[in-house]
């Protein structure tokens, strides 16, 4: 009885796992590419460009709607069409995407080519976007934010990108979707001033300390001290609370650190 109860559990879990991870259903739009081909009938195949009505001209049966169908309802359509002709009896219809126009997906921010861009897959994800958008652009953040809609949903993702690679994290690479919007946001930075060699704003990376925040601004001026550090932090509240902090301490977004000078 025990058995059977962890048998179901794991069932569901297993159900719920692939619910989550469901590629979105792609649906046939104008200036799509497909091929058609129909089981012992090669003389059937055809490769050709949805017109902007959503209709193809199939062999022996003409014009054939297919615009906003899925592929499994695309290819049942081709396949009544030709029963109905009396053409073939219960033909096996497929249908491959061979390039997408219609679905377009928009990258903006800080990438080197923002603006809207085809997927030329059905199952394009969030790196292959990016990718065709050249990439992150200098003063970018590492994080891409991707919405867009799911099953009727609105649904928004953080995207770490370094971790799809660096931690193996394929999972998070989200598939996308026509109508998706991937956003950019400028890279975190934080500011130093007073005794320090370069003040000024710098780019906060991965894992930095204050240390190294400190190096990062060439070290305090032979009048500066490390002790003598403030550091200037937005609270909760929205209120800057001036703070005495350890250089072992992660440094965060818009942080303002102040060097003041030796006493001696």
């Amino acid at each position: 009885m025990i058995g059977r109860i962890l048998a179901l559990l794991l069932l569901a879990l297993a159900t719920g796992a692939l619910a989550q991870d469901k590629t979105p259903e792609y649906r046939i739009g104008a200036g799509d590419g497909i091929r058609i081909s129909v089981f012992q009938n090669p003389n059937l195949t055809l490769e050709t460009r949805v017109s902007e009505d959503g209709t193809i001209n199939f062999p022996l049966v003409g014009s054939v709607k297919l615009g906003g169908l899925t592929i499994a309802a695309a290819e049942r359509a081709i396949a009544q069409a030709l029963e109905r002709g009396k053409f073939i009896m219960a033909p096996q219809v497929n249908i491959f995407p061979v390039a997408i126009r219609s679905s377009q997906v928009s990258v903006l921010g800080l990438v080197n080519r923002p603006g809207r861009f085809p997927m030329e897959t059905f199952n394009t994800r969030l790196s292959a976007m990016l990718a065709i958008a050249g990439g992150i652009a200098p003063g970018g953040a590492e994080v891409a934010i991707l919405t867009g809609e799911r099953n009727g949903k609105r649904h928004r993702w953080e995207i770490d990108i370094p971790s799809l690679f660096l931690q193996n994290n394929e999972a998070a690479d989200v598939t996308v979707a026509g109508g998706d919007v991937i956003y950019v946001d400028r890279a975190p930075v934080y500011y130093i001033y007073g005794e320090v060699n370069r003040p000024g704003s710098y780019r906060i990376e991965r894992g930095m300390t204050l240390r190294q925040a400190m190096v990062q601004g060439g070290g305090p001026t032979p009048k500066g001290s490390e002790r003598a550090l403030r550091l200037h932090r937005r609270g909760a509240g929205g209120r800057i609370e001036e703070l005495q902090p350890s250089l072992s301490d992660a440094v965060r977004p818009d942080d303002v650190l102040h060097v003041g000078s030796s006493f001696f």
